[in-house]
């Protein structure tokens, strides 16, 4: 078998295989060879190693394997380094000239061989370019002879480096190998959101690390129940609602709602489920939970569901309870056996029900008569008996008669307001007030009211004479419109 030795270059993607020959050369040695466009200088990977025919003959495919020239010396690495230094100062000249030529192209580096032959221009751009012009520029501007080369976005993000979502180096540049196709099936397959600022690299295409587990995940769930699906387990039905790949683990959800996670390989087919993928052609997938796999999760709440239900299988003893016992289980009483609980022993207490039924009709007509002797007691109201309503009688009159004179202890009266008693007036003291000279000829209200209550208690009424005069000091006085505000002589 042939031996090959794996060298990086700085601006190709993936590694290249050379012959080591007797050079000696190992992994991190800078190794002068020899390729298609002539004398380079690259970083050894790996160590030599052997390789089949057909391995080879898939990698290289009709080109023949080149040999290393030898290891590079001191000299050879200060020219790489000045070489390089060159290529960042052309760099902004590359810049500038392309944005006056108005191409639609995106310089990536300048790199001259170690051979010094020719600079190799790196620019990427969606469609071909015509750049005839802008290689007559730069031959003219960097006295050299210049390659264009155009490359895609994945190699340009592959040459200028930098860091992925994940916190690490961007795969491109640290494995160095060849690009294959992402297609987003395969982030379908792995459940990721269908974000494209989640699941897009540096790039902007698709992350090179989907291809990576998308043979994983597919191997997975061609073994696994389908999720959403139903299966059985010790305490019941269950459903499917995750999928744990890494660890090809199930999560299921119970008919109480609790979660469990279970491993793929510890569930078991039903003979159901065998002679159904007999029928249909397909591989078998278990749909049943064992026992011995529920008894290894550390859940508490799994293992006392699993012991409640050998107990009610009559695997294991009923539980008894001790008067030490903290927790008791305790059973629910209606409020009228704990209060029978709670009476001394002997005494029995009945429900009106109960009274009512054993009670005899002449009792019950006795205790119906005794009611309706009672008077009829309403709420907010007091109850004023016959015997003391002389007493209230009494007490009012005196009040009346002697104002300032009061019992020491009187019950207050309810003064009831009546159609047509004037508010309650008719009956009790008027206060004096003050007659109304403002207006003289007419009678104050006090005075009106004075006269009616008079009449109410039968006082007699005045004289015709009086009656009669009554309206001439009523009447207004007119004055003369000819007379004058002062007296005449």
């Amino acid at each position: 078998m042939p031996t090959v030795l794996p060298v990086k270059f700085p601006y190709i993607v993936h590694e290249l295989w050379f012959d080591p020959g007797t050079t000696g050369a190992c992994v991190g040695d800078h190794v002068i060879v020899t390729t298609e466009r002539g004398t380079e200088i690259g970083l050894a990977l790996r160590n030599p190693f052997n390789v089949p025919e057909e391995e080879l003959g898939e990698t290289i495919g009709e080109a023949e394997l080149s040999s290393v020239v030898r290891i590079a010396t001191e000299e050879d690495l200060a020219r790489a380094d000045e070489l390089a230094g060159k290529g960042e100062e052309a760099l902004p000249v590359f810049h500038r000239l392309a944005k006056a030529s108005g191409l639609e192209i995106k310089p990536v580096g300048v790199e001259y061989l170690f051979d010094g032959q020719k600079a190799v221009c790196y620019f990427a751009a969606e469609e071909r370019v015509d750049f005839r012009q802008l290689v007559r520029d730069l031959s003219h501007e960097l006295h050299e002879r210049i390659d264009m080369r155009q490359i895609g976005v994945r190699e340009e993000a592959a040459i200028v480096g930098g860091y992925a979502h994940c916190g690490q180096e961007l795969c491109c540049r640290r494995f160095g190998r060849e690009f294959e196709p992402v297609s987003i099936r395969m982030a379908k397959e792995q459940d990721l959101p269908l974000n494209s600022s989640k699941i897009s690299g540096a790039c902007g295409r698709l992350m090179c690390c989907l291809r990576y587990e998308f043979e994983a995940y597919r191997d997975f769930k061609s073994r696994a129940p389908k999720r959403n699906a139903v299966i059985d387990t010790p305490l019941g039905k269950a459903k499917i609602i995750e999928y744990n790949t890494p660890k090809e683990e199930l999560c299921l959800r119970l008919e109480s709602g609790k979660q469990i996670r279970v491993p793929l390989a510890e569930m078991d087919a039903s003979k159901a489920a065998c002679e159904k993928s007999q029928e249909l052609g397909c591989a078998c997938r278990p749909d049943t939970v064992l026992r011995s796999t529920l008894d290894k999760l550390s859940s508490p709440e799994i293992q006392m569901a699993l012991a409640e239900l050998d107990r009610k299988n009559g695997l294991l003893p009923e539980e008894e309870t001790d008067e030490q016992d903290i927790f008791v289980e305790h059973v629910k009483q209606s409020p009228r056996e704990r209060h029978n609980a709670q009476s001394p022993a002997g005494s029995s207490t009945k429900t009106r029900r109960e009274r009512r039924k054993t009670t005899t009709p002449e009792q019950q007509g006795a205790t119906k008569a005794t009611q309706n002797k009672m008077p009829n007691k309403r709420r907010h109201h007091r109850v004023v008996l016959p015997a003391q309503a002389a007493d209230v009688t009494a007490t009012a009159a005196k009040t009346v008669a002697h104002p300032a004179s009061k019992p020491a202890h009187t019950h207050k009266v309810r003064r009831v307001r009546r159609p047509g008693d004037k508010g309650g007036s008719v009956g009790a003291p008027l206060p004096e007030r003050a007659e109304n000279t403002n207006r003289p000829g007419r009678s104050s209200r006090s005075q009106r009211t004075a006269k009616q209550v008079r009449k109410s208690e039968g006082a007699p009424q005045a004289s015709g004479a009086e009656n009669a005069a009554a309206p001439k000091a009523r009447r207004r006085r007119k004055r003369p419109s000819g007379e004058g505000s002062k007296s005449s002589e």
